[in-house]
């Protein structure tokens, strides 16, 4: 946290763009993500969509977020983790939480509220994902070089790394889904001490329909630190 806090902010005005028009080859499987990221952030998508191997296809999950849902997210994951590990004491928690989400409130702002983080799946030509986590479930594959993944899902896994990259993204090494170019992680995790792009925001209504989704959707998740 505190190296994503010496970053500093060189907002560049760069605007978010509507990934259905800006990058229509790229999915977008879940009714809950906003689906709009920096202009150079959608273009450097649309170059790795391209460096996939044939019969690949990129699927967004998780774009831009509102400050709000980066609030919710947090609390929730607070909420969760408390009842997980209730022995934990408060420091303890907040690591644990801090690993899967960026905590708002910090200088740097998180990431997928700045429109630079995008979290992403491989699909097939039918939707269906792609293998990239077996034989583990959920967190346990989470880390990007994880070991003991099976052959297929190796291969699918660095397919997707190696697209990614190669089209300009930075990997959060914790998260095999989570990439982003301008944000703060992306500074720290380049080596570099300013970043371009900070907080960005959106007319409510532009996203009010996916956000209300995503506040009933919350309402029924389960405890991720709980499931299988």
């Amino acid at each position: 946290m505190a190296a994503l806090d010496r970053v500093r902010e060189l907002e560049s005005g760069e605007p978010l763009v509507d990934l259905r028009l800006a990058c229509p080859e790229v999915r977008l499987p879940r009714e809950t993500s906003i689906p709009f990221l920096r202009l150079r952030v959608a273009e450097m998508l649309n170059q790795a969509v391209r460096l996939l191997p044939e019969g690949m296809f990129l699927a967004a999950t998780d774009c831009w977020r509102p400050y709000a849902r980066q609030v919710r997210i947090y609390e929730f994951m607070t909420r969760m983790a408390k009842e997980a590990y209730p022995s934990r004491d408060g420091a303890s928690l907040r690591r644990t939480v801090n690993r899967w989400v960026a905590p708002p409130g910090r200088k740097a702002p998180p990431g997928h509220c700045t429109g630079a983080a995008v979290d992403v799946i491989l699909i097939d030509a039918h939707g269906e994902q792609i293998d990239v986590t077996s034989p583990f479930e959920r967190f346990e594959a989470a880390p990007t070089f994880a070991f003991g993944l099976s052959e297929t899902a190796q291969r699918n896994r660095m397919a997707l790394v190696e697209a990614m990259t190669t089209a300009g993204f930075s990997n959060c090494r914790d998260e095999w889904w989570h990439y982003s170019f301008g944000d703060a992680g992306w500074a720290v995790r380049s080596g570099l001490d300013t970043c371009p792009y900070g907080l960005a925001e959106l007319p409510l209504e532009v996203f009010e329909v996916q956000e209300k989704l995503h506040v009933e959707a919350m309402l029924n998740r389960p405890n991720p630190f709980l499931e299988g």
